[in-house]
């Protein structure tokens, strides 16, 4: 319900509980002095000085305090946090239904017409692709994921750069149905889109936009979890019902406070899972990730790919993350040692949907490597002699250090591909609720806007501040470290909240500077 200017509505004083919020939102929060429900009429100490004055005694250390300095964490993080999460929800919305999309726009490309009874060798297809484009060399080869699907042949063209040109071909005939300029395997839709999401299309500089919303996200939602489910006050915060349904027969702020804070509980544990596996493959945060990896050797088993004999071995690292990548070879490889490859790779149990890579010289050894993202996922891998035909080193999914399981597994969770249909609708919904909690937020906040003739402002004012200097000993002692390690294993997270931090003192030392 919106608030006017009109005369406020009147709330019980024993109901009247603090505006703490669950996920991102700027809610204005509880204070030591909180405005009433309604109108938005707040006292004047609501953002008044902390520190003491002259001759004043310095305030109490108490464990309220706690409580006050998350409300202020959370209200500045829904203020200037919550634009780059509402961006990052309503561009995952859109790559959530990249499938959907692809098949709309690009289907003669992507679908047959008719399905045969039995595919055409590989060296048919591709001679099919070359002939149709003889530019560049032939980097690899996807089998179709499905019976109604094409193959994949993918040139690795020197003017394009990082992105390749993906020849598609019917299977049962080798007819060649289009092509398309992609990026590790994604068309040109899910590219833009992804990027869109990635950096808003801006490059690397862009990628701090979403590294700032996936290193806030968990705070704000954490920290909001906390404040709702630690109400004080009120005997809805008692039970179950109280956290997870908001008061209908509230109105006003306290009721937009309810539905803000129970979407964000039934959101919580999927915004959590976004924020943690968006930080993974983050450009910071993602850095001290690897680190992490290496230190206790979590990465992913690297495939030998040296011939017997060679003389210096090779380790095939072509793997990229969410995408499926290809290599490429210097020269362009024989058609026919494409069908060697892949029957050795199908007799050693390789099933579904493979990529096919030439070897990068006369002393490595070709690879196959399954690409099947959705659960149960297949990604093992072979180094084939295509000279012979034999398997010269293998690395299993199995295998995989858990750490990196779990890596590779949130990925495919968070682009929506893990659990195929199932995957899509949970994380739209999340970003359409997501989206409806940060609306909440900023409806809150002018909800709670002073609003009396002689004092009127378009927002709600911040909670208090100064509440550190009241927090316990044993907070501070153990609380400082932890937020320093925090910046150092989130960058961006450090950085930003000390900006925060920064601009925070200087405003209040103006306004103790204009109060004076």
């Amino acid at each position: 319900m919106s608030q006017t200017s009109q005369r406020p509505e009147q709330v019980p004083q024993n109901d009247h509980d603090p505006a703490e919020a669950t996920t991102p939102g700027p809610d204005t929060g509880s204070t030591a002095t909180d405005s009433t429900e309604t109108g938005g009429q707040e006292s004047d100490s609501a953002d008044s000085p902390a520190k003491p004055g002259p001759g004043q005694p310095r305030p109490a250390r108490s464990w309220e305090a706690v409580r006050h300095l998350l409300v202020r964490l959370h209200f500045y993080a829904g203020v200037l946090v919550a634009p780059f999460l509402l961006v990052a929800a309503l561009t995952g919305l859109a790559y959530t239904f990249t499938p959907q999309l692809d098949q709309l726009l690009y289907g003669d490309q992507l679908r047959v017409e008719r399905v045969g009874d039995a595919p055409r060798p590989l060296a048919e297809q591709i001679a099919a692709a070359r002939a149709a484009h003889p530019e560049g060399t032939t980097a690899s080869v996807i089998t179709p994921p499905g019976p109604e699907d094409t193959t994949r042949v993918v040139l690795a063209v020197p003017e394009l750069g990082d992105k390749q040109r993906t020849v598609f071909v019917d299977p049962y005939t080798a007819e060649v149905r289009g092509e398309l300029t992609t990026w590790y395997g994604s068309t040109p839709l899910t590219t833009w889109l992804d990027d869109l999401h990635r950096n808003l299309n801006l490059g690397e500089t862009g990628r701090l936009y979403s590294e700032v919303a996936a290193s806030w996200l968990w705070v704000a939602v954490a920290g909001g979890l906390v404040l709702w489910i630690g109400r004080s006050r009120g005997q809805r915060a008692k039970s179950a019902r109280g956290v997870l349904l908001p008061d209908r027969g509230a109105r006003g702020v306290r009721r937009t406070r309810g539905w803000h804070a129970a979407t964000g509980v039934w959101l919580a544990l999927g915004l959590l899972f976004l924020s943690a596996t968006g930080l993974t493959w983050s450009n910071y945060a993602g850095e001290r990730f690897g680190r992490l990896l290496d230190a206790v050797n979590g990465n992913a088993p690297a495939l030998n790919t040296a011939l017997p004999g060679a003389e210096a071995p090779a380790e095939d690292h072509s793997e990229h993350a969410g995408h499926g990548g290809s290599g490429g070879a210097t020269a362009d490889a024989d058609p026919a040692g494409f069908d060697t490859a892949l029957a050795a790779a199908r007799d050693a149990g390789l099933g579904g949907t493979v990529v096919v890579t030439p070897a990068a010289d006369a002393a490595s050894a070709w690879t196959v490597a399954q690409n099947d993202n959705v659960w149960p996922v297949h990604y093992d891998r072979v180094a084939v002699d295509i000279s012979d035909g034999e398997i010269t080193s293998r690395t299993r999914w199995a295998d995989h250090p858990a750490l990196n399981k779990l890596s590779k597994l949130g990925v495919q969770g968070h682009m929506g591909v893990l659990f195929g249909v199932v995957n899509q609708i949970v994380l739209a919904v999340i970003a359409l609720g997501l989206t409806a909690v940060i609306v909440w937020g900023y409806r809150m906040w002018w909800q709670r806007r002073p609003t009396r003739a002689d004092r009127t402002a378009p927002v709600g004012r911040a909670p208090e501040r100064g509440a550190w200097r009241r927090l316990p000993l044993p907070v501070l002692v153990l609380g400082i470290p932890a937020v320093a390690a925090l910046g150092w294993a989130l960058p961006v997270l450090g950085v930003t909240l000390a900006g925060f931090l920064v601009v925070d003192a200087v405003v209040g030392a103006v306004r103790r500077h204009r109060t004076a």
